[in-house]
């Protein structure tokens, strides 16, 4: 018998199919999850529980739905996630790009040690900040009832101030935004000072539309995942549940139905959480992926 004999052609094609078989594969295992909760969150809790898995419901139980939004606040958790994620957004944008501008087109003593400071924050873990912030938003001066000394009331913690300002200020935003402007010629910036245009009017006229890629790449990221931050949320709202977001009142689903005997209605809530990412996500696939892509830049 001869020896079977594959041409140079045929290996980059094998090699082609080998790596989509991989892909599928991984996007399936990923997808799976998904899957199976939004086809749970349309079953009873008979077929929930059956031996062996019921995959497809017999008959869709979208009653399920009206339950979950009757029993759980979930507009209000919506309308507060949208509140809390817009605005740390926008003060994301605002704060970056100033400090980017700052950082990338001003000469000033101590500049690197500056950046070099708002690089290392980034290194340091999230949950180290919990209580000083916490204090520090219990403390303010004159708010919440608070004397002079910060003493007396609960300061901004029972507001969407104590929400919104421990992140209005992003390092990796500043980061991001300040590499991008290093790419914008100087020689646009002396002209418009020549012109006897401001120090604003040059970052609005100029370096802003000149960087719209990264503030999209900011401003979905942050929104994303403050929408799915929950930590900090469930801090706050434990002292005011009027101000839980939709992480938080998704984990209150466990007190409003008994888990061994709603779990079905569980699914459902869960289900109703996740799909204003998925659609945002899917919206906003192409500014993601590029978003993730630019996150490697040099300067």
């Amino acid at each position: 018998m001869s020896p079977v004999r594959i041409s140079h052609l045929a290996l980059p094609r094998l090699s082609q199919a080998a790596i989509t078989v991989v892909l599928v594969v991984a996007a399936a295992t990923m997808l799976l999850p998904f899957v199976w909760l939004a086809l749970s969150a349309l079953k009873t809790r008979a077929e929930l529980v059956a031996v062996p898995p019921v995959w497809i419901p017999e008959v869709p139980q979208y009653q399920n739905f009206a339950l979950v939004v009757r029993q759980v606040p979930l507009f209000r958790y919506y309308l507060n996630s949208f509140i809390v994620a817009g605005g740390i957004s926008l003060s994301v944008l605002i704060t970056s790009s100033m400090a980017g501008f700052a950082l990338a087109k001003y000469q000033f003593p101590g500049r690197d040690l500056v950046f070099r400071g708002i690089l290392a924050t980034m290194m340091l873990p999230s949950f180290i900040f919990i209580i000083p912030v916490y204090y520090m938003m219990k403390h303010v001066p004159f708010a919440g009832g608070n004397d002079w000394a910060g003493v007396g009331g609960t300061g901004f913690l029972h507001s969407r101030l104590s929400l919104i300002l421990p992140f209005a200020v992003s390092a990796w935003g500043i980061f991001l935004m300040r590499q991008f402007m290093l790419g914008i010629p100087d020689s646009l910036i002396d002209a418009a000072r020549i012109d006897g245009a401001s120090e604003m009017r040059i970052l609005l006229g100029i370096m802003m539309p000149s960087v719209k890629p990264a503030l999209a790449t900011v401003g979905i990221f942050t929104f994303i995942s403050q929408w799915n931050n929950l930590f900090w949320p469930l801090v706050v709202a434990t002292s005011a549940p009027e101000l839980a977001t939709l992480t938080v009142g998704l984990k209150f689903l466990e007190t409003s139905f008994d888990p061994n005997r709603n779990a079905h209605l569980i699914l459902a809530g869960l289900t109703l959480g996740i799909l204003p990412v998925m659609i945002l996500f899917a919206s906003l696939q192409r500014y993601y992926v590029k978003g993730i892509s630019m996150t490697g830049i040099k300067g």
